[in-house]
């Protein structure tokens, strides 16, 4: 699949290379919060936005991983990376796997925060109703939010993601990106992949934490190490963004 240059940022003008790629509820800038404690002196970090989203959102596309993968690849060509770490958010740490099985001698590391595994997250009728309903209804993306961080915000930060989700991505991108994200398996492509991998999850994370963690990337992942983060639940660039700073840059610096 042949990639487009989409809409992106630069942090920091270090030796270190990174392409960060976003959530299912949020663009580019939902990382915000996240680059504000990052070492610019350290490396250089490229936050994407994927198509549907952001300044991208009306760019048209299959709103595939695969997809992701290659306008991701495409903006690392445009920023003449030959080779770099990718750091992918839930959804966007399965578009980063795609990478890895599409140009492995390229990544050099991935970096998942509450990632997707490549076996996808397997969905109940009942929740895939709630899932493949937020595209159309603000209360179900709510309801998500709420449960995989652990019921411990209020209306009002809750709210402010909703805003954003609905504000900052397409209805039709973001409903066709659950089917691949969700449901697409390539697990065994990646089994035994030696490329180093770090794990951050947050403890208030019921969907992808510790546990879903150790029943997929840990098994797959023979390189692979975990970092919980007590304080977080699904969204730690924003809930907890020093610690997760911390974290990855300990990692990159190994």
């Amino acid at each position: 699949m042949t990639g487009r240059v989409l809409p992106y940022e630069v942090h920091g003008e270090g030796p270190g290379r990174a392409l960060v790629l976003h959530n299912w509820f949020g663009d580019r800038t939902s990382f915000a919060p996240l680059r504000d404690h990052l070492d610019g002196g350290a490396g250089q970090y490229a936050f994407l936005d994927c198509r549907g989203y952001g300044e991208a959102r009306d760019t048209p596309g299959d709103y595939t991983m695969e997809e992701v993968a290659a306008d991701a690849l495409a903006v690392a060509d445009d920023l003449g990376w030959d080779s770099f770490t990718v750091i992918g958010h839930s959804m966007g740490a399965k578009a980063a796997q795609v990478m890895l099985l599409d140009a492995p001698g390229r990544v050099r590391s991935l970096v998942g925060i509450s990632p997707v595994s490549a076996a996808g997250f397997p969905l109940d009728a009942e929740t895939w109703e709630l899932f493949a309903g937020a595209a159309a209804e603000p209360a179900n993306r709510r309801a998500i939010i709420d449960r995989t961080t652990g019921g411990r915000y209020d209306d009002a930060w809750l709210g402010t993601r909703v805003e954003r989700s609905l504000n900052r991505s397409s209805a039709t991108a973001f409903r066709a990106y659950l089917d691949s994200w969700a449901r697409a398996d390539f697990h065994e492509r990646v089994r035994d992949n030696p490329v180093p991998v770090l794990l951050v999850v947050g403890a208030h994370d019921p969907a992808l934490g510790a546990e879903a963690m150790e029943a997929t990337w840990l098994r797959w992942y023979p390189n692979a190490r975990l970092h919980v983060l007590e304080d977080a639940g699904h969204y730690a660039p924003e809930e907890t963004p020093e610690a997760l700073a911390e974290a990855i840059e300990a990692f990159l610096a190994a």
